[in-house]
């Protein structure tokens, strides 16, 4: 674990941990990130969402830093240049497919910086539509898409149903990253698309070792930059075994947990 005042970029994953609930920036933590900013520390994000859903978190936090959508699949700027850019193996899309077909789940699918998905009803697209600040376009086929899927989605409120399809995939592996971003979404994407190789792009891009690096997190699709980064701090709402793996663990997301995780790197300093 590195001492906080060694720390010198910060790192933090969106949906549950720097939003809120309602998907806002609290005051206190838009506050935080410029208190950040003041004493010199860069600040950015990596998101499972695409490009379209952090763009109004970097606008509204003026992060002029590279990004990462896509759980660092996509490496971009806020100005629009995209420095990576990974897509998922045709042959596990397929896969994909293949193993989801006849289950009662929705399938969402990134593609083109466009969210497909084959329902625009259900539990979840609301939250989606602001998460990915784009409305679907809605289709039964997604076969054209194959060859240039940023990510796979798959849906349900019934937990088992994701649990089984992930455990049905484990033979893709090693040519994929597969996890669950939430108890209802199964997310698939490129091998490197994951958060720990996202946020050592990252890092790299803009200069600072992965050991000088602080990532903030809530989610088991959290825990590969929990494990490579220097520092890291769990949201208190998240699972108790992603909060098992934080080095700190600072308050849920509605009690601006990130404020309190930033106060505590810059006292360290």
């Amino acid at each position: 674990m590195t001492d906080a005042s060694a720390v010198r970029l910060v790192v933090s994953d969106v949906d549950g941990t720097l939003v809120d609930r309602a998907k806002q920036i609290t005051p206190g933590v838009a506050a935080a990130v410029a208190r950040l900013r003041a004493a010199g520390l860069p600040f950015t994000i990596i998101s499972a969402r695409p490009r379209s859903g952090l763009m109004p978190i970097a606008e509204a936090l003026a992060i002029d830093a590279p990004m990462g959508a896509f759980n660092g699949g996509t490496v971009f700027t806020r100005d629009g240049r995209v420095t990576c850019h990974h897509v998922v193996d045709r042959a596990v899309v397929e896969a994909a497919f293949a193993a989801a077909r006849g289950l009662a789940v929705d399938t969402w699918v990134f593609a083109d910086d466009l969210w497909y998905a084959s329902t625009d009803a259900g539990a979840h697209v609301t939250s989606e539509r602001i998460a990915s600040n784009q409305a679907p376009v809605v289709t039964q086929d997604f076969s054209g898409l194959y060859d240039r899927v940023d990510k796979i989605t798959f849906v349900s409120d019934a937990p088992t149903l994701l649990v089984d399809l992930h455990a049905s995939l484990q033979p893709y592996a090693a040519q994929a990253t597969i996890a669950q971003s939430q108890t209802y979404y199964l997310d698939i994407t490129a091998l490197s698309a994951n958060k720990g190789d996202g946020v050592a792009t990252l890092a790299e891009v803009i200069g600072v070792p992965l050991a000088e690096t602080a990532v903030f997190g809530d989610q088991a699709n959290d825990l590969p930059m929990f494990a490579r980064a220097g520092l890291s701090f769990a949201m208190g709402q998240g699972p108790e075994a992603v909060r098992a793996q934080a080095d700190h663990v600072v308050a849920g997301n509605d009690r601006d947990g990130v404020a309190e995780a930033i106060d505590a790197i810059l006292a360290g300093r």
